[in-house]
């Protein structure tokens, strides 16, 4: 009797998985509409509203089709680009300028393969991004469709999370999922591939199939039953009432007892630091209570990636030139978002004297490099901005010595004295970069972008330029990438529309996205943008030519960037020894052009200095 129900029950899973794989059971549990006009593309459309999106950044493509065309009746603005990379690096400004997702859409294979540098650099900058891809029918993955490539594996590594759609019905869970997982903990992309089968209105996907509804033979007839079944599963619930609410990202924060234990070794310290790093713009604390914070605790701050410009100008806590002497002298330093990676000698500048208070809200990133060059006295798993706002509240009263910030203030000022008189002396050919940078920097206005794009010249600009407020200095990060400025520059003008964008380009790195300048015309987008143009690959030049005497691979022209400009429909404007002395009125002639609506391009022939002599670039 055992036996026979056992056998029982065997038979009746095999019949009732069989029914799931064919789609008989969905068939029986939902009624399919064979002449809806609805499609994939509008749950995508329906979803993305729901979680605020504003722009989607793309380059057209068959396979994505229905989404765009349904996400601008959504009234989600799209912004077409001229290389799907930029439409990366755009949804990747977006979400740091905005805090909220940045998305991007792109076709199958190559217009997938075309956005992975972007995609890594937004993995290593931690920025929240939802990459949406065309790809093959489910039904003719591995058959050799046009461009089907196994793009799951290679979006595994470089992003949080990764799926894939099987039926029209999971779209808006799957993609609120993606999202929730790309904002929380440490933020960073997440790929969602769409099949275009799931995207497409039925009579089309039918269509496409080739199901024939007259067949004769056996064999016709189950391929026909098989065929059917594919398409009724596929459409099945599709378009059912959902929920599009976005889940709520989960934060991690510092407990009661982290936070009292760095307040004790603060409370204590005679010479503290602070390193507020790209992590501590992160939403969800809002920027003008970490900038209370920090002006409340009256601690030398040195601020990199994202976090510069934070404190304004001119802020009294804030150092720019003398880290390195900081950290030997500390006794106690607070790494808010900040990495011991190469942008702080792996951890090899912390003095071995010093208590240190680590915050990340990555775990890995927390200690890197703590078991060879340095040791945390506390290690806290937690958001950095949240951490020093609550740091504050715990220390109501406390602010860091003033003799310590005069100490230095002084090496920062003589620092800030010398580049002055090395900005006046004369280069072999052309102008002097940090006498063009440091004049830009003069005029620039209270809302001004800039976007960091280059080697040397950019380097330059990063020491001697004062990003004037919170998210007005945009960089690629800790990947190094070339190429970001387009893209960066229009995904910034898109967020905040009232602000000045610069693109601060070196004259290799301008090959890379000057074809935007396209798109800033076509979508009524003005952004300027100054070329440091020395003919070369500098900053690899300076180690090369050094370690083995020679320019190869590193030499380029003096290419007329600004006639390049024009014939995308910019502006053009050249800038080298013949108007030295006009430098300033024609940098504001720049601005003229920009404030009736033209993007422009100041292509300035520069020549070289031995401001960063000794850098190294790898």
């Amino acid at each position: 009797m055992c036996l026979i129900t056992a056998f029982t029950l065997i038979i009746l899973g095999v019949l009732l998985y069989t029914a799931f794989k064919l789609g008989i059971i969905n068939r029986i549990l939902y009624k399919v509409d064979q002449n809806t006009t609805q499609h994939g593309g509008e749950l995508v459309a329906k979803t993305l509203k729901a979680h605020n999106v504003d722009f989607i950044f793309t380059l057209s493509g068959g396979h994505i089709s229905p989404i765009l065309c349904a996400s601008e009746n959504e009234g989600i603005r799209i912004v077409d680009v001229r290389h799907e990379v930029n439409a990366v690096f755009a949804a990747d400004a977006v979400a740091r300028l905005s805090g909220k997702i940045g998305v991007a859409a792109v076709t199958a294979g190559p217009g997938l393969t075309n956005t992975i540098t972007a995609v890594k650099n937004a993995q290593m900058a931690e920025s929240p991004i939802l990459l949406i891809g065309g790809a093959a029918a489910n039904l003719l993955k591995g058959r050799g469709a046009l461009q089907d490539i196994d793009q799951m594996s290679l979006f595994k590594s470089i992003c949080k999370h990764t799926a894939s759609i099987r039926y029209i019905r999971d779209i808006p869970i799957t993609l609120k999922k993606a999202m929730h997982i790309a904002q929380s903990g440490t933020p960073g992309p997440v790929f969602v591939e769409f099949p275009i089968d799931s995207l497409y209105p039925f009579h089309l996907v039918k269509r496409e199939i080739g199901i024939k509804d007259d067949s004769k033979s056996l064999v016709q007839r189950l391929i026909s039953l098989y065929l059917n079944n594919y398409l009724y599963s596929l459409f099945a619930g599709a378009f059912v009432e959902h929920d599009f609410n976005p889940l709520k990202p989960k934060i991690p924060q510092a407990n009661t007892n982290e936070i009292q234990k760095a307040a004790e070794l603060l409370s204590k310290a005679k010479k503290p630091v602070i390193l507020i790093g790209s992590q501590a713009t992160l939403p969800p604390t809002p920027a003008g209570d970490l900038i209370e914070s920090l002006q409340q605790l009256n601690v030398p701050c040195f601020l990199g990636g994202m976090a510069r410009g934070m404190l304004g100008r001119n802020s009294p806590i804030q150092f720019r030139h003398c880290r390195k002497d900081a950290l030997k002298e500390a006794d106690v330093v607070i790494l808010a978002g900040t990495v011991c990676d190469f942008r702080l000698g792996y951890g090899k500048v912390l003095s071995r004297k010093s208590k240190i208070i680590s915050v990340n809200r990555d775990k890995k990133q927390l200690t890197k490099n703590s078991d060879i060059y340095w040791k945390p006295t506390l290690a806290i798993q937690a958001d950095p901005s949240s951490f020093v706002v609550e740091l504050a509240k715990a220390l109501k009263g406390f602010s860091g010595s003033q003799d310590w910030i005069e100490q230095l203030r002084a090496k920062d000022d003589a620092k800030e004295d010398a580049n002055r008189k090395k900005a006046l002396e004369s280069t072999e050919i052309h102008l002097n970069p940090m006498k063009v940078l440091q004049t830009l920097d003069k005029i620039l206005p209270d809302n001004a972008i800039l976007v960091a794009d280059g080697g040397d010249f950019v380097a330059t600009a990063a020491y001697l330029m004062r990003p004037p407020t919170f998210g007005s200095w945009l960089d690629p990060g800790a990947f190094g990438t070339l190429g970001v400025g387009g893209g960066f520059a229009l995904g910034a003008k898109l967020v905040r529309p009232e602000s000045e964008v610069w693109i601060i380009y070196g004259d290799g790195s301008c090959g890379y996205s000057i074809a935007e300048i396209d798109t800033f015309t076509r979508h009524e987008l003005p952004i300027l943008s100054i070329v440091g143009n020395d003919a070369g690959w500098t900053q690899i030049a300076r180690d090369q030519v050094v370690f083995f005497g020679s320019t190869v691979a590193c030499e380029l022209a003096f290419t007329d960037y600004d006639k390049v400009a024009e014939g995308f429909g910019g502006k053009g404007i050249r800038l080298d020894r013949s108007n030295d002395e006009n430098i300033e009125e024609i940098l504001q002639k720049a601005r003229e052009e920009y404030a009736k609506g033209k993007s422009v391009l100041i292509n300035c022939l520069i020549g070289k200095t031995n401001f960063r002599e000794g850098s190294i670039s790898v």
